[in-house]
């Protein structure tokens, strides 16, 4: 709607005149012309309004129009003469364009399933209109989408805001982005959804050029905060600073994520491992939203209603869909199953090989010539001797073929011409591969259907010829040795090695030092430290303190430590306490416990235990309880207990155990069993057993037997054996054989 001063009224009093007339003549109340037309109740009532001195939108007056059977062209004639001449809009600063300019289809949104004309809801004797096939459906708002809202309106208020929705295939992640953004349409906002020449490379070209009241759309977010080579963790910081300085806001970020993908950037690696997704994870730390596979009882009465109304998607949905996943109906999934299960047996070689590559890790585009090669051996020899020349070609034509909801099986991926300066490194358009992708649902059946299958050689030989980007030769030459296909894995960690790979480098530099080639193994490490990766400074040092070279072990011990790993540090403590200077490895230590390590921690702890400083020790210890550590509050009660502080040393136990320590369980039932409470005991042994930890009752019985109390050892080493430890009733027997108890 525009809201400023009219140009002509009369031209507006017209065009209402117009739709009201054409209204009549259908027999349609406002609510039916609503659902007709697929507006809100609101827009078509001030479209009618005489009193409203808005002018409705060219894109209400098309929708109007062809729910009406108007002519569209002299409703916006009216339109015009009513506004009168307006000045071009300024083009904001920055990157994206207008949100109300942005199609919902080009941001990923997916299609939804047309629905066949014979369940079409129509009245009696009214003429079939032609249904666009890219339209979507009324929108269900469900519990993720009020948190959506709230975080759009505090960011509309001048607050930079984020917020990823995670959700399996098809759940509607997407298409609740992008009904979230439509207030802020109205206001001015920008939308930015980078993905030329990759996504990554996009964003992290231009983040630093987003203006203020843009939106930043990063769907799919793993092609941006997972890229590989270090990039996804400076998009992450380059995010961080642009959610941070209030120079650039208010911005919005907005991304979806599936579920494994949002694990693996959330989860804490075990202390001393790399850690590559630091950045990710704090930037994702407290703005997940998932998204559930199903709808709600409530959301399903809503999308009813909607139905009964006249929504032929929805009503469609409702009747065919299972397990009330709606959103998957709707993006067309069901079509895309029957599409496979019913391929002919080359489309579905093709189809197979493509869903084994994405699941073994190989990235978004797969290249055709890969395909062709990998297909082969899907297919058994009946089949295989029947094949015509063509057979690859025909099998693409049919994945090709869109299923209800414009979705296909596999489709060729266009990419644009280069419109910038060719340079000595540039690819010529026409040397670069043709690549396909596969449907997204059919990755997801194929991960959980095909995940205790390996692929034949066929698809190892392909993955060799024809992947060249160094991370997919690495993704593909670990699944390969976790297969025990080492006959191909070998080669393709060859390939990503020379192609840059550091994971692959430091495979290599292994191989190598396993043959004696101690200068080739130095070399490779060096490639992947110089590209970044710490864990080649690590494996440098220790090729030179092997190699006694003291000196230089410890200045790559440094590098790495530099670069952030505490690992690090802690080797270089064992360095220097090796040397005899305690005080420089404290000094490490303290570095390395700054930097959160509670290894480091641990053992400052017991150097300060060690020398007389208990109230130091138990402070480090108590700093790595307090970052989730729960063992650290072990080592706090058995200094109280060495202390006779047994009061103490029980409420440290009881903490830990509260933490979900079954280690303090056990400890806490020893110390009830050597006061006298058996009751006690036994309750704190069967609790820690209850939550797993089959030798607390086997510790119990020990204890039972040597208070001679044989009864009840023999009680709980039973119990001990009927949840798994059977050790418990040996050692019984020979506690009571060695008694001459035969």
């Amino acid at each position: 709607m525009v809201a400023e001063g009219l140009h002509d009224p009369a031209a507006l009093r017209a065009l209402h005149d117009r739709l009201e007339a054409a209204r009549v003549k259908q027999g349609l109340d406002k609510t039916q012309l609503a659902n007709r037309s697929r507006l809100s109740r609101t827009t078509v009532s001030q479209a009618f309004s005489h009193s409203a001195r808005t002018v409705p939108s060219a894109d209400t007056l098309g929708a109007l129009a062809a729910a009406l059977e108007l002519d569209v062209q002299p409703l916006l004639e009216l339109r015009r003469a009513a506004i009168g001449p307006t000045a071009s809009p300024a083009v904001p600063p920055g990157v994206g364009q207008p949100i109300a300019a942005c199609d919902p289809l080009a941001l990923e949104v997916h299609p939804a399933v047309d629905v066949p004309h014979q369940n079409h809801r129509r009245r009696p004797n009214s003429p079939r209109q032609p249904r666009p096939t890219a339209i979507l459906p009324h929108y269900v708002p469900r519990l993720h989408d009020a948190i959506l809202a709230n975080l759009v309106e505090t960011a509309a208020d001048g607050h930079s805001q984020i917020a990823v929705l995670v959700g399996s295939s098809s759940t509607g992640k997407t298409r609740a982005c992008w009904e979230a953004v439509q207030p802020l349409a109205g206001r001015g906002w920008q939308l930015w959804h980078p993905f030329d020449p990759t996504r990554a490379e996009a964003a992290l070209a231009d983040l630093d050029r987003v203006g203020p009241r843009t939106v930043v759309w990063l769907n799919e977010a793993q092609h941006y905060l997972g890229a590989g080579t270090g990039v996804g963790e400076r998009i992450a910081a380059a995010l961080h600073t642009l959610l941070t300085n209030s120079a650039c806001g208010p911005v919005l970020v907005l991304g979806t994520l599936w579920p494994q993908y949002a694990r693996n950037y959330t989860t804490m690696p075990h202390p001393g491992l790399p850690d590559p997704h630091s950045r990710v994870r704090e930037l994702l730390d407290g703005h997940l939203i998932t998204l559930p596979d199903h709808f709600d009882t409530d959301a399903i009465a809503a999308m009813q209603a909607l139905a009964d109304a006249g929504d032929e998607q929805l009503a469609h949905a409702l009747e065919h869909a299972r397990d009330a996943r709606l959103t998957q109906f709707l993006a067309g999934a069901p079509h895309l199953l029957r599409r496979y299960h019913a391929a002919t047996p080359a489309a579905r070689a093709v189809l197979e090989a493509a869903m084994d590559a994405r699941r073994l890790g190989a990235s978004l585009h797969l290249p055709m010539a890969f395909l062709a090669h990998a297909a082969e051996d899907y297919l058994g020899d009946d089949d295989f001797d029947l094949l015509q020349d063509d057979w690859f070609d025909q099998a693409l034509t049919e994945l090709a073929t869109p299923v209800h909801g414009n979705l296909a099986p596999l489709r060729r991926v266009r990419t644009r011409r280069t419109r910038r300066p060719m340079d000595a490194s540039s690819t010529p358009d026409a040397a670069r591969p043709t690549l396909y992708r596969l449907a997204d649902f059919l990755e997801q059946h194929g991960q959980r259907t095909r995940r205790r299958l390996c692929p034949p050689a066929s698809f190892w030989e392909a993955a060799h010829h024809h992947f060249t980007s160094p991370d997919d030769l690495a993704h593909l030459a670990d699944s390969a040795s976790n297969r025990y296909r080492n006959q191909w894995a070998n080669p393709l960690w060859h390939k990503a090695a020379y192609a840059g790979n550091t994971t692959a480098l430091l495979w290599l530099a292994w191989i190598r030092e396993e043959a004696g080639d101690h200068e080739g193994a130095e070399a490779a490490c060096q490639r992947a430290a110089d590209a970044g990766n710490t864990d080649a400074l690590l494996r440098l040092a220790q090729m030179r303190e092997r190699a006694e070279d003291h000196e230089g072990a410890e200045a790559a011990y440094q590098r790495a430590a530099d670069a952030s790993s505490t690992s690090a540090l802690l080797w270089l403590v064992r360095m220097r306490e090796r040397a005899g200077d305690h005080e420089g490895a404290e000094a490490a230590y303290q570095r390395a416990a700054d930097a959160g390590n509670t290894d480091a921690l641990h053992r400052l702890a017991r150097m300060r235990e060690k020398a007389g400083d208990r109230d130091g020790a138990e402070a480090l210890y108590q700093r790595a309880a307090s970052v989730g550590d729960t063992s650290a509050l072990l080592w706090v009660a058995q200094m109280r207990e060495r202390a006779e502080d047994h009061e103490g040393a029980e409420a440290a136990y009881q903490r830990a155990a509260d933490a979900g320590n079954t280690d303090a369980l056990l400890r806490l039932a020893q110390m009830r069993e050597r006061t006298g409470d058996h009751d006690g005991a036994e309750r704190l042994a069967r609790q820690a057993a209850d939550a797993g930890h089959t030798y607390a009752l086997y510790r119990l019985a020990e204890m039972r037997e040597k208070a001679g109390d044989r009864d009840g050892a023999e009680r709980l080493a039973r119990q001990a054996a009927n949840i798994g430890n059977t050790d418990a009733l040996l050692r019984l027997a020979e506690t009571r054989e060695k008694d001459g108890d035969a």
